[in-house]
């Protein structure tokens, strides 16, 4: 994937509150593709209880329970996501979504793009698996192996910032493209603010690591918080000290742009600092070890080399992306924050609900693939297939009938006028389409992962992306600049299905069939439902009372009301079409409640 199609929240992207710059091949929330000795939280059934199974270390967690690290985790998450998209929200409120803002959010995806090229696909499939082994495994529970590690990647970091730093403008002529007047001077002077944030990032991705391979999660999951504070008190400050207007940017100022700047960059910084005291507390000390020959240079390399390549692969995929994106801002149609903006909230419903999924089939999945136990590997594939259509569905009708609405409540405050609050339910129409493609898509790929497998997701990867860039560039093409974010949101929607599709047809020969019937039949019977609901939910949005330019107060009416009867409709239709997995869901809540 690329451009926005982030599966996980890492430090850095919970810090971010969006991700426009993660590729697919990061875990969702912290689930590792299977490596010997990794810890995972397994389920007999999706809607029972939770019990660890953590391989045998040589000394026990530092923190407690598993029930008490899922909520921990749960909690850390929620908040993180909350205040990730308060963070957005005041981007839009503080800058519009204009050159200004455009600029900013081009400018932000550096330190992303650079960090996840060196250290974020590799960290979550290859190094986080090795430390969990070594931990286990070496006799000082894999404290030395540990620090190595940390000097390796902080030397490599410090060097990959120095690097990113000094070919800024380089990198705003590939991303930037040719916008209004002061566009890429804007860009390059944020982008020297920014890069150094290359550092922190993966210094605070490390230190979660080490955190997490001893027990620890509470400081990885809130730490990310601290910086969304910061952010958005850097917000408040630009909005108090300049107002909440568009300004150009060939009229910033120095004042603002150090502001601007500097506060993002200062929240990275205290992200990474926060996470000092809990590696004290979990009893590892810092030390400087050069003996890089002991870390087995040529195993991680040859463990990491393909995750090198997806994401290579993708960050072609997202220059083209940004360009066509700010290319659409220089004509005054949706660029870079609105589409950052939808997709933010296409990944916090894929988040929520999609992941949940993944995270507890995919120990199911990896004990199955280990155990050469393909059928249930399959049955559990199938099934989480037809979960997340099921779960999904109604989502994707809230986002395309209820768009307006919920762009309106959600976005329009401050600079972020009616036309962008109307810009930003265009695509957002588009992301509803794409939003069950892309989970589904998802989940396969964490099948191969199961086998385990990370060459096949890579070369899969190449078609994927070069068919997405071909849709984009001939939407763009064919279409006004009005279309464009559209264009490349339907882009996404049509290489996920590929995706998908091309996923299934290779995981067949090696794990056998996994029930393409049964899950055509759910799909039937959800599109049926869906289109149902949607049918209940435009006649009842059209018979509620909307002003010229909808306010504020009629889209919470809007929600409120017509989020709750395409809900209703939906489970509705669900129950009377006898779709299994939404009976299983009420089933479970109802349990909850004690019923």
């Amino acid at each position: 994937m690329l451009a926005g199609s982030p599966s996980a929240i890492s430090p850095w992207e919970a810090g971010m509150g969006g991700g426009l710059y993660r590729s697919a091949n990061a875990t969702p929330d912290g689930v590792p593709p299977p490596r010997d000795g990794a810890t995972y939280i397994s389920v007999d059934r999706l809607d029972q209880p939770m019990v660890e199974t953590t391989a045998p270390a040589p000394e026990p967690p530092v923190e407690g329970s598993a029930a008490g690290n899922s909520a921990i985790m749960a909690a850390g998450s929620l908040v993180s996501r909350g205040t990730g998209f308060l963070r957005t929200v005041a981007l839009g409120s503080a800058l519009g979504t204009l050159g200004v803002s455009n600029a900013y959010t081009t400018a932000q995806i550096f330190p992303g793009m650079v960090y996840e090229f060196l250290l974020g696909g590799i960290l979550t499939s290859v190094l986080i698996p090795v430390l969990v082994q070594r931990r286990k495994v070496d006799p000082d529970g894999g404290q030395a192996y540990a620090q190595r590690l940390l000097t390796l990647a902080v030397l490599a970091l410090w060097v990959a910032t120095v690097a990113a730093v000094a070919a800024a403008p380089i990198l705003t002529s590939l991303y930037g493209g040719d916008n209004v007047p002061g566009f890429q001077r804007l860009v390059t002077l944020l982008s020297y603010l920014m890069l150094p944030m290359i550092f922190f990032t993966g210094l605070s991705a490390l230190i979660s690591a080490v955190l997490n391979t001893r027990g620890h999660f509470a400081a990885p999951m809130w730490a990310p918080i601290l910086n969304n504070l910061v952010v958005i008190t850097t917000f408040g400050l630009y909005i108090a000290i300049f107002g909440a207007k568009i300004v150009e940017p060939d009229q910033m100022t120095p004042g603002r742009i150090i502001l601007l700047g500097g506060g993002t960059l200062l929240g990275v910084i205290v992200q990474a600092a926060g996470l000092l005291p809990a590696l004290r507390k979990v009893g590892f000390r810092w030390r400087w070890r050069f003996d890089f020959r002991a870390l087995g240079l040529r195993e991680l390399g040859r463990l990491g080399g393909w995750m090198i390549c997806y994401v290579a692969v993708s960050q072609v995929g997202l220059a083209i992306l940004f360009r066509l994106l700010n290319q659409a801002g220089k004509e005054n149609g949706a660029g870079p924050t609105i589409y950052n903006n939808v997709f933010l909230l296409l990944n916090m419903a894929h988040g929520i609900i999609a992941v949940s999924i993944v995270t507890a089939l995919m120990p199911r999945m990896s004990a199955a693939a280990g155990d050469g136990r393909f059928t249930d590997m399959t049955r559990d594939l199938s099934r989480g297939t037809r979960m997340i259509t099921a779960v999904l569905a109604p989502v994707a009708v809230l986002f395309g009938v209820l768009a307006l609405p919920i762009s309106v409540a959600l976005f329009k405050w401050g600079a972020y006028d009616a036309d962008s609050a109307l810009a930003t339910s265009t695509v957002l129409i588009v992301a509803a389409v794409a939003l069950v493609p892309f989970s589904i898509s998802q989940l396969f790929t964490f099948a191969f992962y199961a086998l385990p497998d990370t060459r096949m997701p890579a070369l899969i990867n190449i078609p994927v992306v070069v068919l997405r860039v071909l849709v984009q560039i001939g939407l763009f093409a064919a279409f006004s600049a009005e279309f464009t974010a559209s264009g490349l949101m339907l882009g996404n929607a049509v290489s996920y299905v590929a995706a998908a599709v091309l996923s299934a047809w290779l995981l067949r020969p090696r794990i056998g069939r996994i029930g393409m019937g049964e899950i055509a039949q759910t799909l039937g019977k959800v599109l049926a439902a869906a289109l149902g609901a949607a049918v209940v939910g435009l006649v009842v949005i059209n018979l509620l009372p909307s002003g010229e330019h909808l306010s504020r107060a009629e889209a919470i009416l809007q929600l409120v009301v017509g989020g709750a009867v395409i809900g209703g409709s939906y489970v509705g239709l669900a129950v009377l079409l006898r779709i299994q997995e939404i009976n299983e869901v009420i089933g479970m809540v109802r349990r909850k409640l004690g019923r």
